[in-house]
């Protein structure tokens, strides 16, 4: 072995490395995010819940047994309702993780020992941002209870508690976890294969040499952009089928809202997707660079959008990066129209902000490309 010609091998190698700055990049700032975002961002012990509280009661002990959920901290309390039917509708927008709903008569019935029920409804779509919670409800309630119920009271204390809470795992009862995972999965393989394979299409186009022929041709950039991402839209649509099929046959998921809608959405979130795929071959030099960039803009979207962990659980920085992916709003879009039902209404909070992503990303895109072919 002749140390010498290693040596200059070596220095070759690092001289390359240092003019593939992209790469570079990539390497020192995945890791950085990956520490990150597994150190700070995620949390699998839930806290800060959002919860509806309908308190027809209004006596002392409704009063200590709410404020006993916020001091948890499993619960925050962020609206106060006027009947179950408002309960249901922000359950179905996903506005709130749970909805409490105190009886007129519970401090009566209380009272009288006649062991009354509240009812605490949740949305268990995600069964592990609920589970936690669920578990520790009762004993929350008993000990807030049982302190109001001193002198006089004493006598209702006993071996159970004088009340009972009873809990609805709402579009979910049973809590499986492949009703929250496989929906998801659709939003997953979308982003993976819709911002590869466009990102790839693009550079394979320029080291293969075949774009400055397209270039020869009288196609605008926009033209050449459109061009790209439909063919891989009804490709996306392939794999929706399959994924949709495998789901219902073999999973048993529900469906419950409208298959029409939920294609109508997923043409958006393609869309945005493959604009992103596209400003990311703009920026790539080469076909190992546009895969860096996918997976730079993949790992994010796995892990603060709601899909691997629950959303809830993650700390406010996180929750508005994640709210900037469109990961996020088609999680909730879809597991709304298959587990909840969902109509138009209900998703449209959702919707264009994926819309917006795709607008910002596809002119991003188009205006980078502009710039590659002067």
């Amino acid at each position: 072995m002749n140390w010498q010609r290693m040596l200059a091998v070596l220095l070759k190698e690092l001289r390359q490395v240092r003019r593939d700055r992209l790469t570079f990049m990539m390497m020192i700032g995945i890791p950085i995010l990956q520490l990150v975002l597994f150190g700070f961002a995620i949390n699998s012990d839930v806290r800060q819940l959002p919860l509806a509280v309908d308190d027809g009661d209004h006596s002392v002990f409704s009063r200590s047994l709410v404020s006993a959920l916020e001091s948890s901290q499993y619960f925050r309390v962020v609206r106060r309702i006027g009947g179950a039917a408002e309960g249901d509708e922000l359950l179905a927008r996903g506005e709130v993780q749970f909805v409490l709903i105190v009886p007129g008569d519970f401090s009566r019935r209380l009272l009288r020992g006649e062991h009354p029920a509240l009812l605490l409804a949740a949305d268990a779509t995600d069964p592990a941002a609920t589970g936690n919670a669920l578990a520790v409800v009762n004993a929350i309630g008993a000990r807030a209870i049982g302190r109001e119920l001193a002198g006089p009271l004493a006598y209702l204390r006993g071996a159970d508690a004088p009340f009972e809470i009873r809990t609805q795992r709402r579009y979910n009862p049973e809590g499986l976890t492949r009703y929250n995972i496989v929906p998801g999965l659709m939003g997953v393989i979308l982003t993976m294969t819709m911002v590869m394979m466009t990102a790839l299409a693009m550079t394979r186009e320029r080291e293969r040499g075949t774009m400055e022929n397209l270039l020869a041709t009288p196609v605008s950039p926009l033209e050449v952009m459109v061009g790209k991402i439909v063919p891989y839209i009804f490709i996306g649509y392939l794999q929706v089928a399959v994924i949709l099929t495998t789901a219902t046959l073999l999973f048993k998921v529900p469906m419950v809202g409208s298959v029409w809608l939920l294609s109508a959405a997923l043409v958006l979130f393609m869309a945005a997707n493959l604009a992103i795929g596209f400003t990311f071959s703009t920026i790539a030099r080469n076909q190992m660079q546009a895969m860096q960039l996918t997976f730079f803009f993949f790992l994010p979207s796995m892990l603060l959008t709601g899909f691997m962990f629950p959303f809830r659980g993650m700390p406010g920085w996180a929750q508005r990066i994640g709210e900037l992916l469109p990961l996020t709003h088609l999680l909730r879009i879809v597991r709304g129209i298959m587990l909840k039902g969902n109509t138009l209404a209900e998703i449209a909070p959702h919707l264009w902000p994926i819309a917006l992503f795709m607008l910002v990303a596809g002119a991003v895109a188009l205006l980078r490309f502009r710039r590659t072919l002067d």
